[in-house]
């Protein structure tokens, strides 16, 4: 099974076209949606070795385009979106959100403006995760890209990242001073992330999910010293405002 390069484009052949693909992949250490793949023989196993001919495929790295013309395929996509669903509101790109990612994830951050826009957190948030889901595939299908794109309503995602990160560092303190584990209510997973993120660098607690689906928790426990957790609720979520909050 060899390979021919060119400046451009890749020729790859084994048995079948699937053996093809999965060697492409494997010698160019990226994910199949990454390539533009050509057939260019299917290949036959032949009757007892006798004219069998190998199958051979041409593959091309897939080039993403600059970030800005995924933020506005992005944009103009949500609010087709939006508009369709008959919700008033307009698209904001955000330059700083809080994801709960490493510092040098490459995200983009889209809020949704408007007034009485609760219909589109849902509960837990549910809805507004559905959406971003929605938008991610079909940015990445229209721009090929794999950018991860995040959705928030009213700066929702923003208001609940702070309040779970000082939770975390609340119970953190108590999980020290009880040297009793605390475990949290269910929580969706980026949510869980934040939770994890926030107490990431702490020397004296750890942080673990338990359960599944949508019974997943976290709990928060000292470090070397496993004891029967304690319940502890997450904080109500807040509803999108439409005016700025005073201080």
């Amino acid at each position: 099974m060899e390979n021919q390069e060119s400046q451009e484009s890749q020729e790859f052949s084994a048995k079948t076209v699937d053996e093809a693909i999965k060697l492409a992949l494997e010698k160019l250490g990226v994910k199949k949606e990454e390539l533009e793949i050509t057939v260019l023989k299917k290949g036959k196993s032949g009757i007892l070795g006798l004219g069998a001919e190998v199958a051979r495929i041409s593959v091309k790295k897939i080039s993403p385009p600059p970030e800005e013309e995924i933020s506005q395929a992005a944009q103009e996509i949500l609010s087709n979106l939006l508009e369709a669903m008959g919700v008033p509101a307009t698209v904001q790109l955000v330059e700083s959100p809080p994801t709960g990612l490493p510092q040098d994830s490459k995200i983009i951050a889209l809020d949704i403006k408007g007034a009485d826009l609760g219909v589109l957190i849902g509960r837990r948030g549910q809805t507004l995760m559905s959406l971003q889901y929605i938008l991610n595939l079909m940015v990445g299908h229209k721009t090929k890209s794999r950018v991860p794109i995040m959705v928030d309503v009213e700066s929702y995602k923003r208001r609940r990242y702070e309040t779970l990160q000082s939770l975390a560092l609340r119970l953190a303190e108590q999980v020290k001073t009880s040297k009793q584990a605390v475990t949290l209510e269910p929580m969706p997973a980026n949510e869980r992330r934040i939770i994890h993120m926030a107490l990431s660098n702490q020397a004296d607690v750890v942080t673990q999910s338990i359960g599944a689906g949508e019974a997943r928790k976290v709990v928060i426990m000292p470090k070397g010293k496993e004891t029967r957790p304690r319940y502890s609720r997450p904080p109500a979520e807040s509803k999108p405002q439409t005016e700025p909050e005073e201080k």
